[in-house]
């Protein structure tokens, strides 16, 4: 099975499904199966990512350059900030590493917002300038 994992992912994946559905564990490629479920979770993490990076360089942007603040800015925010309540609803796991993406995903916004507004990354201040709170709040912008 490894040399088929290596050849032809899809083939492999789709010979791995039909053996989970048939429960044959002896046509299990094990070590395989566990890394891409392993990845699969990680994605999931990376999506989080992914939605707070789009949402907190927003939010940075509506405070540094109010004079630039659009309908489109705040379609933006109010769409990320519901697709990361839907993601977190349909992986509660996350709830426990979300702190930690919230920071990483701010340092990242940080370089976004500087290269959008084209300030300074120093002008943005390196811890949040608003709670993880206040940042998903439909109702809060700074």
């Amino acid at each position: 099975m490894t040399k088929l994992y290596e050849a032809d992912f899809y083939t492999w994946a789709l010979t791995q499904a039909d053996a989970a559905r048939r429960r044959s564990a002896n046509e299990i490629d094990w070590d395989n199966v566990a890394e891409e479920l392993e990845s699969l979770g990680k994605s999931e993490a990376r999506e989080l990512s992914s939605r707070y990076l789009v949402l907190l360089t927003h939010l940075l942007k509506w405070i540094y350059q109010p004079d630039k603040r659009s309908k489109s800015w705040r379609a933006t925010i109010q769409l990320q900030r519901k697709q990361i309540g839907d993601h977190l609803k349909e992986n509660p796991g996350l709830k426990s590493r979300e702190r930690k993406i919230f920071a990483s995903a701010y340092a990242g916004a940080r370089i976004a917002a500087s290269g959008e507004t084209e300030q300074d990354e120093e002008v943005f201040p390196e811890a949040a300038p608003f709670t993880m709170k206040q940042a998903k709040d439909a109702a809060w912008l700074p």
